[in-house]
């Protein structure tokens, strides 16, 4: 195992930045959520970030299994093709989901940040999966 390189035998990669934007997009998503179900109660605010943070940990670990079936091949190869192998354990069950909960907690501390990060995504996922022919396509370059 290392730290940084391919995602069969690193803890980090590549994709761990877009995690990081995906944990801005969530917070917004959950911080929303979160006040919607605690609109009409009498909650303390931070009772309602955590109730926030819960969710958001929620989606990242949900990701994380349905894309573990996608890289299998429940989808078939050429999804299985191009999300390139089987993550390494440290990688999914721990560093991705860091990597999103930083991105809570930085939307927490500048919640006017989640409109660069819906923009830095939509450019790096279409690039990453319209021009690269792989999702490990960045590793091979540098």
């Amino acid at each position: 195992m290392t730290l940084w390189g391919l995602k069969e035998e690193a803890s980090f990669d590549v994709w761990s930045i877009e995690h990081i934007i995906m944990g801005i997009s969530i917070a917004c998503l959950t911080d929303w959520m979160s006040k919607k179900l605690c609109k009409d109660e009498n909650v303390s605010e931070n009772l309602r970030i955590k109730i926030s943070f819960i969710m958001a940990l929620m989606f990242s670990y949900m990701w994380e299994t349905l894309e573990h079936y996608l890289e299998v091949g429940l989808w078939g190869n050429v999804v299985s093709y191009w999300l390139q192998g089987v993550e390494h354990w440290s990688n999914r069950l721990i560093c991705d989901n860091l990597m999103v909960m930083l991105g809570w907690w930085i939307y927490q501390q500048k919640n006017k940040i989640v409109w660069f990060a819906r923009g830095f995504s939509i450019v790096w996922l279409f690039v990453h999966i319209f021009i690269f022919p792989h999702s490990m396509y960045l590793h091979e370059l540098f």
